[in-house]
């Protein structure tokens, strides 16, 4: 691509700000579709000639963009613009989220906003869900019992089958919403002991959870789920201590 007019152009004198102002600068002309969707970024180079800054400030920039999800930037190519996801927007907090739950509160707060979420979710799809949402419910939970005896396998099945309540309202933020809450709790998911009676539980509750949903009784799906979230909660507290 042709290099982009100069506008504002940063002054290096400035370092950090410099950095900061190069990143505005290319952050409004992908927002604004200047640079569009699978653009290549000009040339470390390009960039150093045009725009008067050092390489070190262009890097501190093309980082900023790329931990913003503007840009997908690898070693040896050069930086493409990222389309536009919720997926993109919620990896932007990830390193936020994550000193989050550091915080001996962090992880109970985000496990509360799960469970809030959900609460509606598992209503909505009593009310809502399509014969089509209910086979995906279903394949789902008969996955996730095929799985009890294989823990690591369980652990995807029990994600998939809550990810399905996320998919019934059609609301692209939901998914995201989901992946982000699997990619945040992960780390403390996974260092719990994982037995075949305590899967054969967490089925129990996914079960009670469909048969509600399936008998189209929104007061008993959200009691389900929001009993399952409980006992869940029991289980960290029993593997982490008091949180």
């Amino acid at each position: 691509m042709k290099n982009p007019k100069p506008q504002n152009q940063p002054a290096d004198s400035k370092g950090g700000r410099a950095a900061d102002d190069l990143f505005e600068l290319f952050a409004e002309m992908i927002n604004s579709g200047v640079l569009r969707e699978g653009e290549t970024l000009p040339s470390e180079r390009e960039i150093v000639e045009t725009y008067g800054v050092s390489r070190t400030v262009v890097r501190e920039a093309i980082l900023a963009l790329a931990n913003k999800g503007l840009i997908e930037a690898r070693p040896r190519y050069r930086p493409v613009v990222r389309k536009p996801s919720y997926d993109a927007a919620l990896e932007t907090v990830d390193s936020v989220v994550g000193r989050l739950l550091n915080n001996p509160a962090g992880i109970k707060n985000l496990f509360d906003t799960r469970a809030m979420v959900e609460a509606s979710l598992v209503r909505q799809a009593a009310t809502n869900a399509t014969k089509d949402d209910i086979a995906d419910l279903k394949q789902a939970l008969e996955a996730n019992e095929a799985a009890i005896e294989d823990s690591e396998l369980f652990y995807q099945t029990d994600m998939a089958f809550h990810g399905v309540l996320y998919e019934i309202p059609r609301n692209p933020v939901l998914p995201a919403v989901h992946k982000a809450y699997t990619s945040w709790l992960a780390p403390q998911w996974l260092r719990m002991p994982r037995l075949p009676e305590r899967n054969r539980g967490n089925h129990r509750s996914h079960k009670a959870i469909y048969e509600a949903i399936l008998m189209r009784d929104p007061d008993a799906a959200e009691a389900a789920l929001r009993s399952h979230l409980a006992d869940a909660w029991d289980q960290v507290r029993q593997t982490f201590g008091e949180t």
